[in-house]
């Protein structure tokens, strides 16, 4: 029992024992870092392993332990080592006589882990009183890093404490552009408005409206989904679905978020492309959740039907890790946007200075795990080939765009430090503050490779993006291809021209994936959304009579000039309005104006063969100058009648029926002037012909009659004149002359036809003349012929609308103007040209006998009906228009008749 209490009083002592040292080593244990001596100190922070060990619950702080080796973030290291040392070399440190070290710390993708990697940063240069050496050194000017947003918002706001300057190489979140909770954060990348922008225009570019978004939930990817939402509903894309993925990678709850994210991409085959801010490693499980669902049995329908296209953010557009046993024909197309890459053959060559680890184990312990790591990963390998497998492992996880990020870092505190070292002496301790180097690095320029950068109002550089695209060699995902490049301040997509064959047919594949939840509208047609669905999602509906949309997918149609335009249903233009008038090219238009034209040139040839026979009997007979009169007020209203037919205007629309109400007066008037002219000269009722003679002033009768007209016309154009209108129809613009006032063109025309129907009255009383002198039945016919064609006129032309209303009164005036040539100068000309024997003074005289004798004999026997004549024979009347009829001097009778009245009661 003794050996037994001693035994357990042993096993006491030694639990307490470790206890102890156990809490003194979490107080005083510094984190693995990679260091080397200068006279300035550079920070850095990179994700050198993939997450922490959260198994161990504890309440009491401890440091948790780091795991998955991550090599892509090993390599930043590097590249910040390899950095450091070219620029010890460089002339801005020579000439200030100083070198640059560093102490690099391990992040392990971990915000806790990082805090407690800025302490230990800060906590340098402060020596406290136990005076442990690892908790005292040179204080840090400046920090390099971190690489995830989270990460890098978590220790900006601890080193703005001491106004350290950071400058990360790849954290895009738009908050830490906020220099009033970020003074001191700085990066040489753009932000991920710039981001979001160029994949909102790489969307329009493909014409791809309808996306999914897959993000993690931080503060990287909650502000890239903002603003990516923000700007897509701006440019008209919409976002079918949201998945956001947790942070960490490996737990329970991410594999089902990323079950659940596959099965909505499942669900929703319209959405042919996805955008994704998520980690590689949460990339890669989806992919293969995606993969391993096309071949579950009754999943798809198809192959391939879980393929889509991929627009990568900066965060896993160029890692390698995702690929594993992957194809394009599991994933799809990805396009991802990178930073502007570099150079990297300076740090190629620092590889290949690694092949000798004992020479760097000492100062990178990183170093150690890595080989540590490979060589677990390559058991049973030489030694020599463990080592050349590693550098080619590390080669593979070389990024260009970050490794040039991370130098420009490097080259922006470089050249800091270098102009604040030349007037003060960095050697001494305590002579420089971070808050100078972080002075320093906002005012002034730095160069990198010739290349000229600084840093903008918002702490950033921004140089755009790259879009590279990933392709395969023999079915192996292995080439991430530049393809375009967004320029920021122009804020568009450049395509490269020079591509090999693979990159572009996939390129040419793009161009005919579709994704949209609606199909396009076509023009002619608008979109219709439903109340509560997303406006990319819509019904196409054709737009109505005089509307029209003349691009695709237009939310409304456009309304047509009603004045002058019209569009069919489903129309995706206007249609100038056809401009109805009787036209010139009509047929009927031609006809009349061929009617026209030959009654110009008969009235013409006429008044041509008149004056040529202007002594004759048959011309004198037919009224001498009246006749020219006639003929001249018949040309005028054939000119008239053309004035019809085209395109009306105000001046021609004043001008044809003024011009048709004067001329047709006219030759009425001369008419009716030749009425009484023959009346006068065979009027055997003495007081009769009195009274016709002293009455009778032929050209004081034509110029009153005129004058009437004259002024009813003045009247009508200054009150209320003719002018052109245009009846608007639905598809035509119909043009005609309007006649201002229908009451001034009714009195216009009723004053002709009273003229007209005088002549009718007075004609219809001569029509037993001689038949030399018998115009009286021609004008009784031409009269009743123009009062017939107007009082059909008058209902046809109320009734009549249209192009052919003009033509309607055009066929009147025609058809009045023929009937006055036809009655009055046909006869004579036929006479003239045909029987000349009538035309002779012998004949007119032999004529007139006749009509004489057989005018005594109805005297005479009308004796016994109660009136009793005994008449000398007349003279022969030549008829003048001046001084009435005249005796003819040639014709003396021989006895003097005269006649006697007697008067027989009935």
């Amino acid at each position: 029992m003794a050996m037994v209490g001693f035994i357990i009083n042993v096993h006491i002592t030694l639990f307490f024992l470790i206890l102890k040292i156990g809490r003194d080593t979490v107080a005083n244990t510094s984190l693995p870092a990679a260091t080397a001596p200068g006279d300035i100190i550079i920070g850095g922070i990179f994700p050198i392993h993939e997450d922490v060990d959260k198994e161990t619950e504890s309440f009491e702080p401890h440091i948790r332990r780091c795991i998955r080796f991550q090599q892509s973030g090993f390599v930043l290291a590097l590249a910040m080592i390899n950095a450091i040392e070219d620029m010890n070399k460089s002339p801005p440190l020579a000439d200030a006589n100083i070198t640059l070290g560093y102490r690099i710390l391990d992040s392990c993708s971990d915000v806790s882990t990082a805090l407690r990697a800025t302490n230990d940063l800060m906590q340098q240069g402060n020596c406290n009183s136990s005076g442990s050496s690892s908790s005292c050194g040179q204080p840090i000017m400046a920090v390099v890093g971190a690489s995830y947003s989270e990460t890098s918002i978590a220790i900006a706001r601890q080193l703005t404490l001491q106004m350290i300057p950071q400058i990360s190489y790849s954290s895009s979140a738009v908050l830490l552009s906020d220099k009033t909770h970020f003074p001191a954060f700085m990066r040489t990348i753009p932000n991920d408005k710039y981001q979001t922008t160029a994949m909102i225009t790489l969307l329009s570019h493909y014409g791809w409206n309808w996306v999914g978004i897959i993000t993690t939930d931080g503060s990287y990817g909650l502000s890239a989904l903002d603003q990516f939402v923000s700007q897509a509903s701006a440019k008209g894309i919409c976002v079918a679905f949201k998945s956001i993925l947790p942070q960490s990678v490996f737990s329970q709850d991410t594999s089902s978020a990323i079950t659940k994210t596959a099965r909505t991409i499942y669900k929703n085959p319209k959405v042919q492309v996805i955008i994704s801010f998520a980690k590689p490693s949460q990339m890669k499980f989806l992919f293969h959740e995606l993969k391993s669902m096309m071949l579950k049995p009754g999943e798809t329908n198809g192959e391939g039907q879980m393929r889509r296209v991929w627009v990568a953010s900066d965060s896993w557009s160029t890692s390698r890790y995702i690929y594993g046993n992957l194809t394009l024909e599991d994933i799809g197309y990805v396009l991802g946007f990178t930073f502007k890459s570099g150079n990297v053959s300076s740090f190629r060559e620092y590889l290949k200075r690694l092949g000798a680890p004992e020479e760097n184990i000492k100062i990178n312990p990183f170093l150690q795990e890595f080989y540590m790591h490979m060589n677990a990963t390559a058991v049973g390998s030489g030694e020599d080939k463990h080592v050349s497998e590693a550098l080619r492992s590390l080669g593979e996880h070389i990024h260009a765009d970050l490794i040039l990020s991370v130098e420009m870092a490097v080259s922006a505190i470089t050249q800091a430090v270098a102009t604040i070292c030349r007037r003060t002496d960095c050697k001494t301790p305590g002579s420089v503050q971070p808050w100078q180097v972080l002075a320093a690095l906002w005012m002034q320029e730095f160069k990198l490779r010739q290349k000229s950068y600084k840093f903008d109002s918002s702490g950033d550089i921004n140089m755009g993006y790259e879009i590279v695209m990933w392709t395969s060699v023999t079915s192996e995902i292995s080439v991430h291809h530049v393809v375009a490049e967004y320029h920021p301040l122009y804020s568009n997509i450049t395509f490269m021209e020079q591509h090999n064959f693979t990159t572009k047919q996939l390129l040419d594949d793009l161009k005919q994936v579709v994704s949209k939840c609606s199909n396009s509208c076509i023009p002619g047609q608008f979109k219709k959304t439903s109340e509560g669905q997303h406006t990319c999602c819509y019904e196409c509906i054709n737009c109505t009579e005089n509307y029209y949309s003349n691009s695709t997918d237009m939310d409304q149609c456009l309304s047509c000039d009603a004045d002058t335009e019209w569009s069919p249903k489903g129309s995706s233009g206007c249609i100038s309005k056809e401009q109805l008038f009787f036209s010139w090219n009509d047929i009927f238009a031609v006809v009349l104006l061929a009617f026209s034209a030959l009654g110009i040139l008969l009235c013409l040839l006429t008044s041509a063969l008149f004056l040529y026979q202007r002594d004759t009997p048959v011309v004198k007979a037919a009224g001498g100058p009246l006749s020219q009169a006639i003929l001249f007020s018949l040309v005028v209203s054939y000119i008239s009648a053309m004035l019809f037919v085209g395109e009306p205007s105000s001046l021609q629309c004043k001008a044809r029926q003024v011009l048709f109400g004067i001329s047709f007066t006219l030759c009425v008037s001369c008419i009716l002037v030749k009425t009484l002219q023959i009346l006068l000269a065979f009027q055997f009722n003495p007081a009769l012909q009195n009274m016709l003679r002293k009455i009778y002033q032929p050209y004081a009768i034509i110029t009153i009659c005129v004058a009437l007209q004259t002024a009813t016309c003045i009247c009508w154009l200054v009150l209320l004149s003719p002018y052109a209108h245009i009846i608007k129809q639905p598809t035509t613009l119909l043009q005609y002359c309007h006649e201002g006032s229908y009451v001034a063109f009714g009195v216009m025309l009723g004053y002709i036809a009273i003229l007209a129907f005088v002549c009718f009255i007075c004609a219809f009383k001569g029509r037993k003349l001689p038949e030399q002198y018998n115009e009286a039945k021609f004008i009784t016919f031409s009269m009743l012929l123009y009062l017939i064609s107007w009082l059909l006129f008058v209902p046809i032309y109320v009734t009549t609308s249209g192009v052919y209303l003009p033509a309607v009164e055009m066929v009147v005036i025609l058809i009045s103007n023929y009937g006055i040539l036809s009655c009055h100068f046909f006869p004579k000309c036929y006479i003239i040209f045909f029987k000349k024997e009538q035309n002779t003074r012998s004949a007119f005289r032999k004529n007139l006998y006749e009509y004489s004798s057989k005018h005594m004999e109805s005297s005479g026997s009308s004796g016994s009906n109660g009136q009793d004549f005994s008449c000398d024979l007349p003279p022969v009347p030549t008829l003048s228009p001046v001084t009435g009829p005249t005796l003819t001097s040639s014709y003396k009778p021989s006895v003097t008749q005269q006649c006697h009245k007697r008067s027989i009661s009935m």
